[in-house]
């Protein structure tokens, strides 16, 4: 990675099902960790309780995490509530959680606020702990094999292009069968990390289409909405020719578009979601343990994937409770090992942070009190 640097919680109930994930997330979560990291963190003296909350993109990573977290620190209770990128960063800083989950980094306007549990001249930091491809899922009769490129998938989510058999579909795919048919948008309804990355990715790439500002709410009327990665799922599974933007993680068994990159149709893939975050740079201007990424939308490398998110855990840099503290950087110092990290990657679809980025993110850490 170029370091360079550039200019209240939802109800618990739904925890259950993510901290109590599968008895094989549990397993695999678990697989090689051992009590003491490789930092020198005794994870079997931690004891207490953390709640999070978040990106519902991370859900998946977030069980797998909290499964082996709990496996070598016996003592600790992780509760993760998958409310949305926005809704966890309002419940982090109100104090309502202990970190947030968030596919966006916090706003120069939230950092500019105060934070109910960091101590007093403290701020909130961002650590990157998830890398995911944002697919482009779809459900079309008729058609298992499907290119877009930036300015077709912006005219379909703004509402410009209606019709599956438009022109400018039919030129990207000559082979296809496109049926004659409405396409039926699906969106995100709630604040979301995922609707900014993706709007981030469709305003770089065809700003004359997608005429609106990046944003965690989706600003067009078209379409149907869900909130959170597993709603948008499920509108998609009872729809007919639809279409999404989701996190990988969640698309499941739906077909997934290539993206046209420079001029080749690119098949989605961790590895290109990868590529693209280790050519990118650090936002300027921040705490010297905030790793905010500004992400290279417009990469076309051979491989890469623009259309990705980067997850943050936010955290105090110092929280007003030492043990708390001291609690949230254990969790955090096992997220970013990179047994969690495989693990994840394995549940989750995602790309475990690269060696530059995992010793960045150790290090953000690590100076948490």
């Amino acid at each position: 990675m170029n370091i360079k640097r550039i200019g209240t919680v939802a109800a618990i109930a739904i925890v259950g099902a993510v901290v109590l994930s599968s008895c094989a997330s549990n397993e695999n979560a678990g697989d090689g960790a051992s009590a003491t990291s490789s930092s020198g963190t005794d994870y079997s003296k931690l004891s207490g309780t953390l709640t999070g909350s978040g990106s519902s993109a991370q859900q998946t990573a977030e069980a797998t995490w909290a499964a082996g977290f709990q496996s070598v620190a016996s003592g600790a209770t992780v509760n993760y509530s998958p409310d949305g990128s926005g809704a966890g960063r309002k419940n982090f800083i109100s104090g309502a959680a202990d970190f947030a989950g968030s596919d966006a980094a916090l706003s120069d306007e939230e950092l500019s606020g105060s934070f109910s549990l960091c101590a007093a001249d403290s701020k909130a930091i961002d650590i990157p702990v998830y890398i995911s491809p944002i697919a482009i899922a779809y459900k079309v009769d008729g058609v298992k094999d499907l290119t877009l490129d930036a300015k077709t998938i912006a005219g379909i989510f703004s509402g410009k292009i209606t019709k599956w058999n438009d022109s400018q579909i039919a030129a990207l795919n000559k082979d296809a069968t496109l049926p004659d048919a409405n396409i039926t948008v699906v969106h995100r309804s709630d604040d979301s990390g995922t609707t900014q990355n993706f709007s981030q990715y469709v305003s770089a790439n065809a700003a004359d289409v997608w005429t609106e500002e990046p944003s965690q709410t989706f600003p067009y009327q078209v379409g149907d909405s869900a909130k959170g990665t597993s709603g948008v799922a499920s509108a998609m599974a009872s729809a007919s020719n639809a279409i999404t933007y989701i996190d990988d993680s969640g698309a499941g068994d739906l077909d997934k578009a290539k993206l046209l990159v420079g001029d080749k149709a690119t098949e989605i893939s961790a590895d290109g979601a990868s590529k693209v975050v280790a050519d990118s740079e650090v936002v300027s201007g921040r705490e010297d343990n905030d790793l905010a990424i500004d992400i290279n939308r417009k990469d076309t490398a051979d491989g890469a994937w623009p259309l990705v998110l980067v997850s943050y855990a936010i955290a105090c840099q110092e929280y007003k409770d030492a043990d708390k503290g001291k609690l949230v950087k254990g969790y955090l110092d096992y997220v970013v090992s990179k047994d969690a990290q495989d693990a994840a990657a394995k549940e989750a679809k995602s790309a475990a942070l690269s060696s530059d980025l995992a010793a960045k993110a150790a290090k953000a850490v690590a100076s948490i009190k």
